[in-house]
């Protein structure tokens, strides 16, 4: 009975909320009286004293978990308004329906302490600002929490009790469908989807890599079977896929699913709870390895490849990646470098890179090393790959001279099925397609000819399956016309001649670098190359597969500098030059000298920078200190006399100062003196006047007076401010007096 003298009159004036929820769509769907009984919770409000409008209900959770990582925007709808006060009670089926977790429950019990709200369920009201209301509806909340962890411990010891005998029915890779017994597991009775998946491991078998695989499934125009989401296939269902064009992901999960080779396996991943940098917590699909498994059987159905097999397949998978420091591999990539993923450095165990150079692309093999200069990587090993490759090879056909006949034989047959693979599949598709039409067709003449409706939309499925069947069959037509015939006798005896030299076919135009490479990794494990530059070799370990080392010794062309070089005097100006200027300066003052490279071009920056790294020269630093008595360039001049640079340029020309030149074209510098700051004023005196007002009390020329000036027979000084501003001479003594002179000063 639900007592109703909690009510006041201060809850009633505010709303009343029903929350609803339930935690899997599958529940609202089935579980019906529950939702309507959650529903019903809007008259029990109205029953006390809430009106009609009053009443709001919300719904959006359901068929949301209540775990405390997953968003429930309804139960945060219902937080905020508990936390404006704008709810008076709050009604829930049970409290399992507001919070599964104890985090969540307190913190809403706390909000509604604070706003003086009120939750009511089936059994009664309760305040949680009372104590033992609080106690109640605390242990509520314990018990819901331990209720689900019971009844998930209860699930999860069936499912991984049922899971541990290979009986637990999961979704299945396409290729394979649950039987009618318990734990069978057969293959799918449709040939077509078999042999698209026996073709994805044949096509490994002969190309090596996943991506190769899809990429000829795509070239041939090959589709790929698809289950439904979340279907579990039976014999009953197992016909309900789709044909697709194969996706690279398709073809990796083929190869790497350890159901094709007769394992059940479960619990290959799990889920994990973690906080984000931004304090949220969330959740993850965390892959387990193998030796984490909680349920691993092998052998426990029929598969399309042994474990051995399997296996295998993983190893050629794991090394086609991008290796880890230490280890050779990696998938074949275009190139003539033959030893691309298998040559390591033999001074750090370091893979080694590759690169290209010359018109040609010959390669190079090099290692970026761990030691650095200037911030610079310093290569402990670069080598160029083409005398590398070349030895190598000898090497090779050399051990696999007592196999040529063999592997001659070997390529005589796959010349001959190379299209089977293709081939079957387009006549399963053949099939599929006539198959599909004939179905179309019985259920168009099943129809009475009555119902038209029907008719014409079996009419137009009738017509499309037709067309369907018309192209696949074209397309099969076709390639079999382009099928390689069979050789002849005579062919295949001038095959197993050629094949008893393999240098032939080894050097053959039709051989391509990925064939050889393909060839090398059949035998070889791995390749260690050290390179002695002082000696002028290198040293080659072969590690072939199953242990066994060959050693070669391969001798490496000695160096000499050839060609022309830049003559000294450029050197030894260059020395001088650099401690007064960068670069870019110091290549103009060579271009304006006339000075030409070693090979007759101008110079530019980064040749000069070039030339003096190479001779470890040390590149121009600037000083930071203000200069005292010392030779700047004009620009610094100007802005530390607070002139114009063209002003100084003039008075350089004119000689009433004096400037200097490291060299030839090198740019100007002045030397900052005490009495040449005082040449520089603001406001020149009264005695000082114009170089017009100076030549008409002198009765002298202009160009007179500026000889005088230069001589130091009179005083000059240049005012930087106001509309008059310039020379300035001073005429008061007699103008025969010898003065001191700008000139003398500076």
């Amino acid at each position: 009975m639900i007592d109703v003298g909690k009510v006041k009159s201060t809850h009633t004036r505010r709303d009343a909320i029903v929350y609803i929820r339930q935690s899997h769509p599958s529940q609202v769907e089935n579980n019906r009286e529950s939702t309507a009984r959650q529903y019903a919770l809007a008259e029990k409000a109205v029953g006390l004293g809430w009106l009609k409008s009053q009443v709001i209900t919300i719904d959006e959770d359901l068929g949301v978990s209540g775990k405390v990582f997953v968003k429930r925007s309804g139960f945060d709808h219902l937080n905020s308004e508990v936390a404006l006060g704008r709810v008076g009670i709050l009604f829930g089926l049970e409290v399992s329906r507001l919070a599964r977790s104890n985090a969540d429950w307190y913190r809403l019990l706390d909000m509604c302490a604070i706003t003086d709200t009120l939750l009511a369920d089936s059994d009664g009201v309760y305040h949680p600002a009372l104590f033992n209301d609080r106690l109640i509806l605390g242990l509520k909340g314990t018990m819901s929490e331990a209720e689900l962890h019971i009844l998930r411990g209860r699930l999860d010891g069936g499912i991984r009790n049922k899971a541990a005998r290979g009986e637990l029915r999961r979704a299945l890779p396409v290729g394979l469908v649950w039987g009618d017994n318990e734990g069978e597991i057969r293959f799918h009775p449709d040939e077509a989807v078999t042999g698209a998946i026996y073709t994805v491991f044949d096509k490994f078998t002969e190309l090596g890599s996943a991506r190769q695989v899809w990429v000829w499934f795509r070239s041939q125009h090959l589709t790929f079977p698809l289950h439904p989401l979340g279907l579990v296939p039976s014999l009953a269902n197992c016909h309900e896929l789709r044909w697709i064009a194969p996706t690279y992901a398709a073809i990796y999960n083929v190869l790497h699913n350890p159901m094709y080779a007769g394992a059940y396996v479960y619990g290959k991943t799990r889920n994990e709870r973690y906080v984000d940098e931004r304090g949220t917590v969330r959740k993850r699909i965390r892959r387990l390895p193998r030796e984490e498994w909680p349920v691993f059987l092998p052998g426990h159905h029929a598969g399309f490849i042994d474990w051995t097999t399997f296996e295998a397949i993983q190893a050629r998978l794991q090394s086609n990646i991008r290796s880890e420091l230490h280890q050779a591999g990696r998938a074949l990539i275009e190139g003539p470098a033959l030893l691309q993923g298998l040559v390591v450095c033999g001074h750090c165990g370091r893979r080694l890179h590759i690169a290209y150079q010359g018109t040609n692309a010959s390669p190079r093999y090099y290692c970026k090393g761990s030691q650095f200069n200037a911030g610079r990587a310093l290569h402990c090993l670069n080598v160029g790959g083409v005398g590398i490759d070349q030895s190598v090879s000898r090497a090779f056909l050399e051990a696999l001279t007592p196999a040529a006949l063999e592997a001659t034989t070997l390529a005589i047959e796959q010349l001959e099925s190379s299209h089977d693979a293709a081939l079957s599949q387009w006549r399963l598709e053949v099939e599929r397609a006539r198959y599909a039409a004939e179905r179309a067709e019985r259920q168009y003449k099943s129809v009475e000819p009555e119902n038209r409706l029907v008719c014409r939309g079996l009419e137009k499925e009738w017509e499309t399956r037709l067309q369907t069947l018309a192209q696949a069959e074209a397309e099969l037509s076709r390639r079999e016309r382009q099928r390689p015939r069979k050789l002849s006798e005579e062919e295949k005896k001038k095959m197993n001649t050629l094949g008893s030299d393999l240098r032939l076919v080894w050097t053959a135009p039709t051989t391509s670098d990925r064939d050889r490479k393909e060839l090398l990794r059949t035998l070889l494990e791995e390749v260690i190359l050290k390179v002695e530059r002082k000696q002028s070799h290198a040293d080659i370990t072969l590690r072939w597969r199953g242990g066994m080392t060959t050693k070669l010794e391969l001798p490496l062309k000695r160096y000499q500098v050839q060609g022309p070089t830049t003559d000294e005097d450029t050197l030894s100006l260059l020395h001088r030059l650099a401690a007064h200027y960068p670069d870019d300066t110091i290549a103009g003052i060579l271009n304006r000298q006339g000075r030409k490279t070693a090979y007759g071009e101008r110079f530019t920056a980064q040749q000069v920078g070039s030339l003096r790294r190479y001779h470890e020269i040390p590149r121009f630093e600037p000083s930071r200190e203000s200069p005292k008595k010392e030779a700047v360039p004009i620009i610094q001049a100007a802005k530390i006399l607070g002139v114009a640079p063209s002003t100084l340029h003039r008075w350089i020309n004119a000689g009433l100062i004096k400037g200097e030149q490291l060299t030839p074209g090198a740019p100007w510098q002045i030397r900052i003196t005490e009495e040449l700051r005082h040449a520089f004023v603001d406001t020149a005196p009264p005695d000082y006047v114009p170089v017009v007002d100076a030549m008409r009390r002198l009765g002298l020329s202009r160009q007179t007076v500026w000889q005088r000036v230069k001589r130091g027979e009179l005083e000059a000084l240049h005012v930087r401010q106001g509309q008059r501003k310039g020379l300035r001479i001073k005429v008061v003594d007699p103008p025969n007096r010898p003065i001191r002179s700008i000139i003398g000063a500076v």
